[in-house]
């Protein structure tokens, strides 16, 4: 059965957690034991109504403050499709947690309250939302039970949103009118709304189209164990483990090692311990070689004849910034890549981009929930392909040398070809 990873976002009191609450209640996904506890730990109920919001918002803190703060993840189905959801907090401070959850999304769904329409943290979420690369987005105008369920007020937030579109070229947007707390197109059609002809948002997202990953064809396979048991019984055994980040790598298939750049023949390939002919995308597996190659952790594999992934120090990215304290020309962080890190030194700010219009204002520094263009230059070359070409291998994480925290998110830009591929040096 296929899954669809999905984030919700949006403003502060919007009703996320609600909606989700919603969702997982009418689809018949929450047990009955679950159900009891909530019954008990409901607040300010009218009659006999649950607070479905208490389903996600788990920590202490949040409930105390009626808050999303931590993303929280829930895992549900129907007879149709598996979900995974990210809740994303619609504070503006935690902004980079919405980067957390969206890393790897296939859709997210905005809310947005038909009270107040679009406002600030719809553009910022809109914005993350396009440069982490998510296909889909459900625009979910909430709370339609307080407006009447008026049909001006819907399409009339609907073309505001539809300005955001153009400006980031987001591929693809459905609008559905909700209210959360009432149920109104969540799972089942509101009587409320018959001008709506459209799906519930259930019925969306177990009917959109979702890649089963959201990468390119080509083979990238990053070594992260180099297996050396050197016991008598396995005293030759070499065998390289990893996750195949995208494509297909077969017995036979010739290679190329990155970044030393070594040419060798897959000689076998083990997944759950078993040999087998082929692997696919995102599937764990050990690797052996016909040639014995001095290769290492963080070495990536590519098959001869497919578009290589570009190999330099120098490099571009749009970065979201996770921390309270500023980035700076010249600071140095460590630079992981998957199963690579390397240090790195940022060489240039280009520009931070306004969540309100979208402009683009040159700048020296990075504060918390900035996103902006930059240039880093890394101790080693770094091996990757374009964050809008293939997420698994387009994105990474800055981390901070001395508290180890993680203190950015990364989407690699193309290289141009004129770029040649520089070399090593110590930073």
């Amino acid at each position: 059965m296929q899954i669809l990873k999905f984030i919700t976002a949006g403003s502060v009191d919007d009703g996320k957690s609600t909606l989700i609450g919603r969702l997982l209640y009418d689809s018949k996904a929450v047990s009955h034991d679950i159900l009891h506890t909530l019954e008990r730990q409901s607040k300010n109920k009218q009659g006999n109504e649950i607070d479905l919001s208490l389903l996600t918002d788990g920590l202490r803190a949040e409930r105390e403050q009626g808050i999303t703060i931590d993303v929280a993840y829930k895992y549900f189905n129907t007879p149709r499709r598996k979900f995974i959801i990210a809740d994303a907090p619609g504070h503006v401070q935690y902004t980079r947690n919405m980067v957390t959850g969206a890393s790897n999304a296939d859709l997210a769904i905005i809310l947005i309250d038909a009270r107040q329409g679009v406002v600030e943290q719809t553009h910022r979420h809109s914005l993350v939302a396009a440069l982490m690369g998510i296909p889909h987005l459900a625009v979910a105008v909430n709370k339609m039970d307080l407006v009447g369920y008026d049909e001006q007020t819907f399409y009339r937030i609907a073309a505001d949103y539809q300005k955001l579109v153009q400006s980031l070229r987001i591929p693809e947007v459905t609008f559905i009118p909700v209210s959360a707390l009432a149920g109104d197109n969540i799972v089942d059609k509101s009587p409320n709304m018959p001008w709506y002809t459209g799906k519930t948002l259930l019925d969306h997202l177990e009917t959109v189209e979702v890649s089963e990953n959201n990468a390119a064809e080509e083979a990238r396979f990053q070594v992260q164990y180099v297996i050396r048991p050197g016991t008598d019984e396995l005293h030759d055994y070499r065998g390289y483990a990893g996750s195949l980040r995208s494509g297909h790598l077969a017995v036979g298939d010739k290679i190329r090692v990155l970044p030393v750049d070594i040419v060798s023949t897959v000689k076998a390939i083990e997944y759950n311990q078993q040999e087998v002919l082929e692997a696919g995308p995102l599937q764990p597996i050990v690797l052996h070689l016909e040639d014995d190659i001095d290769i290492s952790r963080g070495d990536t594999f590519v098959k001869i004849g497919e578009t290589a992934p570009a190999t330099t120090q120098d490099i571009e990215l749009d970065l979201c910034w996770m921390s309270e304290r500023a980035l700076q020309t010249g600071d140095r962080y460590l630079l992981r890549h998957n199963s690579t890190t390397v240090k790195a030194i940022v060489r240039e700010i280009y520009h931070r981009t306004d969540v309100h219009t979208f402009e683009q204002h040159p700048t020296d520094t990075l504060k918390l929930n900035d996103i902006a263009r930059v240039r880093l230059r890394t101790s080693k070359p770094l091996v990757f392909d374009a964050y809008q070409h293939n997420r698994n291998t387009g994105g990474l994480i800055l981390i901070n040398e001395n508290t180890f925290d993680t203190v950015a998110a990364g989407m690699l830009l193309p290289v141009h070809p004129e770029e040649a591929p520089a070399a090593e040096f110590a930073i």
